[in-house]
């Protein structure tokens, strides 16, 4: 259901387009950049607490997955969820090809571009897998919340959805991914799961005044308020659910 101004045809929209791009955007160059690298903090009493680098930027896609889905509905947000699937899974290709082609005579960097860019198949699917189940429960979470609460306490309902949704994916990317490696002991990889799986909701948390403004102009500039009453929820349904 949409209001005001329900029609049957696809409402046009001015920012839809722009925020899925945001939305691909900094989905790819955190899983490109910081997915595998594990650093650490110093906590007083407790020494050093391991969290995978990339859990300080990969939360802002789920906080605009958390604005598509308030704004859009689910059925838009699953446009973008798999149309960011469908670019991790090229960037993962691309990777593949580029690193496997020989390097010319005297490059010296091939050794380093294959450390970063060569990330094995297993992560790959790890990450491509936990995203998809994250993002999508994520998005299906915020979504009944919002019909549930008749679309008040916005902070309730990112900040659970959240929970769900990010606990799935660190849940399922660390074990898979990292599960028996060298220089990953089971101490170290729940370790990193817990952290990431903290870290992200309380990114989440700390977000919510500037979600709050933004879910706010998109709502007026847009001129919609959408529940997904009569949503077909499945993934795979067609885009307009």
């Amino acid at each position: 259901m949409e209001k005001p101004g329900v029609t049957d045809e696809e409402p046009r929209f001015r920012h839809y387009d722009l925020v899925m791009a945001a939305f691909v955007t900094i989905l790819l160059l955190s899983n490109l950049i910081g997915a595998s690298k594990p650093s650490y903090v110093t906590l007083p009493g407790i020494g050093e607490w391991s969290f995978g680098a990339g859990v300080l930027f990969f939360p802002v896609s789920y906080i605009i997955g958390d604005i598509l889905t308030e704004v859009y509905g689910y059925a838009r947000a699953r446009r973008v969820i798999w149309t960011g699937f469908a670019a991790l899974l090229f960037m993962a290709f691309m990777a593949w090809v580029v690193v496997q082609l020989p390097p010319a005579e005297g490059w010296p960097g091939q050794e380093a571009y294959e450390f970063v860019f060569g990330n094995s198949w297993r992560i790959v699917a790890a990450s491509m897998i936990a995203f998809w189940a994250g993002e999508f429960a994520n998005s299906f979470v915020l979504a009944k919340m919002k019909v549930w609460t008749a679309a008040k306490h916005l902070w309730m309902r990112t900040i659970g959805s959240t929970v769900v949704g990010q606990g799935l994916d660190s849940l399922i990317f660390y074990p898979l991914a990292f599960w028996g490696i060298a220089g990953w002991p089971v101490e170290l990889l729940w370790q990193v799961v817990l952290s990431q799986w903290i870290i992200k909701t309380a990114w989440e948390a700390l977000l919510t005044p500037l979600t709050y403004v933004v879910v706010g102009a998109l709502k007026r500039s847009e001129g919609v308020e959408v529940f997904d009453t009569d949503t077909d929820f499945s993934p795979f349904a067609s885009s307009r659910g």
